[in-house]
């Protein structure tokens, strides 16, 4: 038996394991800590950029700014954020929280300025000649246009930072990411892809979820009529995951 179908084995024997599942260093507790950091992170990077994305949107300009911005923190290493957040506050779920969440900026503030962007003006000349306010407008009008857009952003977001947890391992943060790097630190290969192959579950199970949300969230006339146009003719952010 070669090197790779034993390593499959393994993991599957481990993760067949009743004992890999309980206790505090289980599947189950690593899996909590793994979707809690997720949570949060996810939250503080959408309290960020939403409220940013809407306001540039609303207000037709600032897309050298997203795009910009956007840029900046897809260049920056997750894995030098967490070693410097480790240095500053400590070790545990923070550091990992912090670095993952200005990892998932860039989809959710790309996507939010472009869904604003992408309302057809006259969805909104038809708001303003019906007495709306400029809140119930967004609210209204101008968010249910953009949600397509703005949700594959935060499923983007999601997914990316399901991943990338997987790091806080390495500072002592808990997650499903233990189960990969004790595998590796004790050469037991098997338990690492068990790990990987977890990780990869939670990703893909979180996407479906997340898609199917967003599709009974969104507007009836918008799911029948295809998936949102992509922006064209304009200078601005990519849109991503759409």
């Amino acid at each position: 038996m070669n090197d790779g179908t034993s390593a499959l084995a393994d993991a599957f024997t481990y993760l067949n394991d009743p004992l890999s599942w309980s206790g505090s260093r289980g599947i189950l507790a690593l899996l909590g800590d793994h979707l809690w950091m997720t949570l949060v992170a996810v939250l503080l990077a959408a309290a960020l950029a939403l409220p940013i994305g809407l306001w540039l949107g609303r207000a037709g300009r600032g897309g050298s700014v997203v795009v910009a911005a956007a840029n900046l923190t897809r260049a920056l290493p997750t894995l030098a954020l967490l070693y410097l957040f480790t240095a500053g506050i400590g070790l545990g779920q923070w550091p990992t929280i912090l670095a993952v969440a200005i990892f998932a900026v860039p989809p959710i503030l790309s996507n939010t300025w472009t869904g604003l962007r992408e309302v057809d003006p006259a969805a909104r000349d038809a708001g303003r000649g019906m007495g709306m306010s400029s809140g119930r407008l967004l609210l209204s009008v101008e968010l249910p246009l953009a949600l397509p857009l703005i949700g594959a952003g935060l499923r983007t977001a999601v997914v990316q930072v399901v991943a990338t947890v997987s790091l806080a391992a390495l500072a002592a943060g808990g997650g499903l990411g233990v189960i990969i790097t004790n595998g590796i630190f004790t050469q037991r290969y098997g338990q690492a892809l068990a790990g990987a192959l977890l990780v990869v579950l939670v990703c893909l199970g979180l996407e479906g979820i997340l898609a199917a949300v967003q599709r009974v969230l969104t507007p009836a006339p918008m799911r029948q009529s295809g998936p949102s146009r992509r922006p064209h003719g304009r200078r601005g952010a990519s849109v991503v995951g759409a």
